[in-house]
């Protein structure tokens, strides 16, 4: 499964997961008021998440068949794959630009990282 997703079809993914299990009618509703989609947009939208495996509709409700969290976690691989080589500490570089973190802060991420070791 393509864990990608473009702008319009990630806040689209947004509606459905923090409504969901959302009827359909429901979520033309609220594409309407926060895209002013006409009904049609919506469903070429749901039929085209359908076809790549984020979400099902069934009896016209609809949910997420993939949590924000794991597109998250996909797109952030993908990003320092593809733009840093691979390298988490270039990411976390670029990421800060320049910034300075807090105490509290820098606590977490050494945590975070003592987490994540071998």
């Amino acid at each position: 499964m393509e864990y990608r997703l473009g702008t319009m079809e990630y806040r689209f993914m947004s509606i459905i997961w923090d409504s969901e299990p959302v009827s359909s009618t429901q979520l033309v509703q609220k594409c309407a008021e926060q895209f002013e989609w006409k009904k049609s947009t919506t469903y070429t939208m749901l039929k085209r998440l359908q076809e790549k495996g984020f979400v099902e509709n069934n009896n016209s409700v609809v949910s997420s068949l993939i949590s924000r969290s794991e597109v998250m976690a996909r797109e952030s691989e993908t990003v320092v794959s593809e733009t840093f080589k691979g390298s988490l500490p270039s990411f976390i570089a670029a990421f800060l630009g320049g910034k300075t973190i807090s105490e509290e802060e820098a606590e977490e991420l050494k945590k975070l990282i003592d987490s994540y070791r071998g």
